[in-house]
């Protein structure tokens, strides 16, 4: 865990705490509808699909492929000590997609289609963030 975390952390409110306390216990949660079963992410208290308010959390495989990928090289705020960084979108096995980084892995071998799981980084007692890796051969 890092000592002094300087970059944005995220607001966590009623409806995505128990996906960020399902993250801090190194869990991926996901809602899912009991009404139409679509899975979906970002956490929110209905279904986008049928706009069912009958969701519940659901444990996430935790593996996906790289949907998208940037290679950021301007940075955004907090983030200039790790230029070049990526930024990749992960279709998880479920179907909903995800924003994260991608690590333990060269920029330069990050391919769209290529299968990873997700792993944990503790950045504060409070929040620790999914990001991806890799699935090992």
């Amino acid at each position: 865990m890092t000592t002094e975390y300087k970059k944005p952390l995220p607001y966590i409110n009623n409806e995505t705490k128990t996906y960020w306390d399902g993250a801090r216990s190194h869990e991926l949660l996901l809602r899912r509808c009991r009404a139409c079963g679509q899975y979906h992410f970002y956490p929110r208290d209905f279904c986008p699909a049928c706009f069912s308010f009958d969701v519940e959390w659901v444990n996430a495989s935790g593996r996906g492929t790289v949907y998208s990928v940037t290679i950021c090289h301007l940075p955004a705020a907090g983030f200039k000590d790790l230029v070049p960084y990526n930024l990749v979108l992960v279709e998880l096995e479920e179907g909903p997609r995800m924003m994260s980084n991608i690590v333990d892995c060269p920029n330069e071998d990050i391919k769209i289609g290529l299968p990873v799981e997700v792993t944990f980084d503790d950045v504060t007692p409070e929040v620790t963030l999914p990001k991806f890796r890799p699935v090992s051969a």
